[in-house]
């Protein structure tokens, strides 16, 4: 477990975050820029010294005002990653890697080449970092990060630099981070959509607050989120597992519960865990199931909540055995007379299950 309570105040800004996140997996520190998301990080690596409060990772206490407790960030078993890669321009890739490695001792025998191979370095090795993409040397950033041998690993928008193809690029080395090397990680972003793709749980902030904190299913279905819901792209995740294909219609069928749903085709093979985004904007609600619709996805379910927008919309809750969100009109709601408690159909289009919005590693076994 991860325990971080502060308070501090920089400048006219205050900070009173608290949260306590898992010792494994990756938190999502999400936020718009000025939420005090980078703040947070340098505290907890050190770099700044809170005005009170504690900081403790597992049986780590690195920070505790009341007991005079401060560990230097030099002594801190914290990988960090920042928004530009830093590394030495005089040296090349192999020699920047090394020097994570001598950093506190270093990582275990045989650590070089399995981050080399994890985060596809081999080719660089012996490449000056200043003939490197912007995407090659944030990879290599996040392997001298690694080869210091850290118990926690803090990324500071490191994708926010580069363009599309390069973030494209640098996500799936991300993914197998997360996966494969059992540390802890704290993700900071504005971007959803990296959120969505790397992150277990999710921790929202604004105004230098936690205003939402739990696993990222959770966090996403809540409808009183603002910085999550006053988005054009806001949603929720669904966990499925693929039941299989029909190949000459290029679809594919996805099961949760007792419930199929049938979306565009996905390379997952039969039975692999596959967690969907679903758009609010993409989900309609009706009384009765449609006759002779287009819309192939209708499931049954129950009203859970209702929140209404200062838009002309309300985002309803629907329990279809997993929550699903619909932003319909006002007018629409009073139509329908939407109570709590009421049944109903959500019909999902089939397009709100783009490949690109469809992510594996939320999605652990059956559902």
């Amino acid at each position: 477990m991860i325990d971080i309570a502060f308070a501090h105040r920089q400048g006219g800004f205050s900070l009173d975050v608290r949260m306590q996140l898992p010792g494994s997996g990756v938190t999502g520190l999400f936020g718009t820029s000025g939420a005090g998301k980078s703040t947070v990080a340098d505290v907890i690596a050190g770099l700044i010294r809170p005005d009170d409060g504690r900081i403790a990772v597992g049986e780590t206490v690195l920070f505790d005002r009341a007991r005079g407790v401060a560990v230097a960030p030099e002594r801190r078993r914290i990988g960090y990653v920042f928004q530009e890669a830093r590394l030495f321009p005089h040296m090349n890739v192999r020699t920047n890697l090394r020097f994570g490695a001598r950093r506190r001792g270093g990582a275990g025998p045989g650590a070089f080449d399995q981050v080399v191979g994890l985060l596809g370095l081999e080719p660089l090795l012996d490449r000056r970092t200043r003939h490197l993409s912007g995407g090659e040397a944030q990879r290599v950033a996040i392997g001298r990060a690694l080869l210091s041998d850290p118990e926690l690993l803090i990324m500071d928008e490191p994708l926010s630099s580069l363009d599309q193809q390069r973030r494209d690029d640098v996500l799936p080395h991300l993914e197998s981070l997360a996966a494969d090397t059992g540390i802890p990680m704290i993700y900071i972003t504005h971007s959803i959509e990296e959120i969505i793709r790397l992150a277990d749980h999710l921790a929202v902030m604004a105004n230098g607050a936690v205003i939402a904190c739990g696993p990222i299913q959770d966090v996403m279905a809540r409808p009183d989120v603002p910085v999550l819901n006053d988005r054009r792209d806001a949603g929720t995740l669904l966990q499925t597992t693929v039941a299989g294909h029909f190949d000459e219609d290029h679809l594919s069928a996805l099961r949760f519960g007792e419930h199929t749903l049938l979306v565009p085709r996905t390379e997952r093979a039969k039975g692999s865990p596959l967690a969907l985004r679903i758009l609010a904007r993409d989900v309609s609600l009706a009384l009765e199931p449609p006759q002779r619709s287009s819309v192939m996805n209708v499931l049954p379910g129950q009203v859970q909540g209702i929140h209404a927008r200062g838009d002309g919309h309300v985002d309803v809750s629907v329990d279809t055995g997993q929550i699903i969100r619909a932003r319909i009109t006002r007018r629409s709601a009073d139509d329908l007379s939407l109570r709590v408690g009421l049944h109903l159909y959500a019909l999902v289009k089939s397009v709100a299950f783009a490949e690109r919005d469809a992510f594996r590693r939320h999605a652990e076994g059956d559902h």
